[in-house]
């Protein structure tokens, strides 16, 4: 089985094709055409298509479960149950308790929530540690936080070299002074795998909390808290199949600890205390609906859910594992491109980043987006790493990112495509 903490490494088998045709016939995207061709999704990292189990879900709540929590009518009641069946789904997602679990707007908002409240119990004298590897979303807050508490706080440097986490950097950084470490488990602009557990040893080693964004790693590889280590989890089921919604993991005595923000009459029980107004029931509808459709992929009926979850992971990293390898040798393989990544052999996820020579990184998102291959341009709000490579200031990169319903000829097509405009760079 796929060990959480050492994770994928290139496999030379090649992709199962009828693994990919079974996972397609869920999305109803695939009907659609640009140019006449089927659409070659790599935006994943971005946000990833949405079967049609969820979309129902998403539909039968709004027409037939729609209201608000807590009444003594049956649409209540039905509410009140579908968040409840929700957030046990989510606790095997992440092998947590469900009463460790929090919905809210998106990571980026769950994360201003907890920052803010957190806050309020540090102040000068206190230190935080973030990385330069990390998404925005993992970053910003925190150091909006220190910044209104006067809070000092610490940056842990990317290897140039290796495009990792600079980890004995970032360990020196740790003193009894740190009162969280912020990190990263996957890199959404490179694909680098962190090694997270070694972060919330440091952390815990000092008396210090642990945040971890799982934003990019969740749709590749089962969230594991107990063998990571954390404290707080947070990601986006609109990564993982599901709607655009934000999950937070976070242990009980925590949640009971911080004092949140909310209004007086909303509830002190935790997690509901932190669930700030009226919830997006549909989309939590659809997180219960997306993470039992992975739990589906490997045919899990009757399964104990988290186990069914470590099948469905084994059977998708599979298939993304040997298509990655087409795809980076493709890549590697073009004059003119430059491939950003760490070295053959360690953790990543199935998501690449490069450049072309001569081309800005909007012009080959362009011209693979009018062949029918969409990928994202830009710095993915990873700026630190663009700094890191000296490519702010030239569009940033190009990424690719694969996924379950990714299949050989897409990898074809996106390397033939660059191929071609990397030809045609003089012109």
């Amino acid at each position: 089985m796929t060990d959480t903490l050492a994770l994928p490494r290139a496999a030379h088998a090649a992709a199962d094709p009828a693994f990919a045709e079974r996972v397609r016939a869920d999305f109803p995207v695939f009907e659609r055409r640009v140019g006449g061709k089927t659409i070659a999704f790599f935006d994943g990292p971005g946000g990833s298509q949405v079967p049609r189990q969820v979309a129902e879900a998403v539909a039968e709540y709004l027409t037939m479960h729609n209201a608000n929590v807590h009444g003594h009518f049956p649409t209540s009641t039905e509410t009140d149950e579908i968040l409840s069946r929700a957030r046990h789904a989510a606790a095997d997602f992440v092998n947590g308790a469900a009463d460790e679990i929090v919905f809210g707007a998106n990571m980026t908002t769950v994360t201003f929530h907890l920052s803010r409240s957190m806050g309020r119990a540090w102040g000068p004298g206190d230190e935080l540690i973030v990385t330069e590897l990390d998404h925005q979303a993992n970053v910003s807050p925190w150091k909006r936080m220190a910044a209104d508490n006067g809070m000092t706080v610490r940056i842990a440097p990317i290897d140039r070299d290796t495009l990792q986490l600079d980890h004995a950097a970032l360990e020196a950084l740790v003193n009894e002074r740190t009162r969280l470490v912020a990190v990263g488990a996957a890199s959404n602009a490179l694909g680098t795998v962190n090694d997270v557990r070694r972060v919330t040893d440091a952390a815990r080693a000092v008396g210090a909390l642990s945040f971890v964004d799982a934003v990019h790693y969740a749709p590749h590889l089962l969230v594991d808290v107990t063998a990571l280590g954390c404290d707080f989890l947070a990601c986006s089921s609109y990564k993982f199949f599901g709607p655009h919604a934000g999950i937070l993991w976070a242990r009980r005595e925590l949640l009971e600890r911080f004092e949140p923000y909310k209004v007086p009459p909303a509830s002190n029980a935790a997690p509901e205390r932190w669930e700030t107004g009226t919830q997006n029931h549909e989309a939590i509808a659809g997180i219960l609906a997306a993470i039992d459709w992975i739990a589906g992929i490997a045919g899990g009926d009757g399964e104990n859910r988290r186990e069914a979850l470590r099948r469905s992971y084994d059977a998708m990293h599979a298939h993304e594992s040997a298509l990655f390898r087409r795809l980076e040798d493709g890549l590697r393989g073009i004059p003119g491109v430059n491939f950003y990544g760490v070295a053959r052999g360690q953790p990543r996820t199935p998501t690449c980043a490069f450049t072309v020579d001569a081309r800005t990184p909007d012009e080959v998102s362009r011209h693979l987006g009018a062949e029918g291959v969409f990928a994202w341009n830009g710095d993915f709000y990873a700026t630190a790493v663009c700094d890191a490579l000296g490519l702010s200031d030239c569009g940033g990169l190009v990424r690719a990112g694969l996924a379950p319903y990714s299949t050989e000829d897409d990898v074809r097509r996106l390397v033939d495509g660059v191929s071609r405009l990397a030809g045609s760079r003089g012109g």
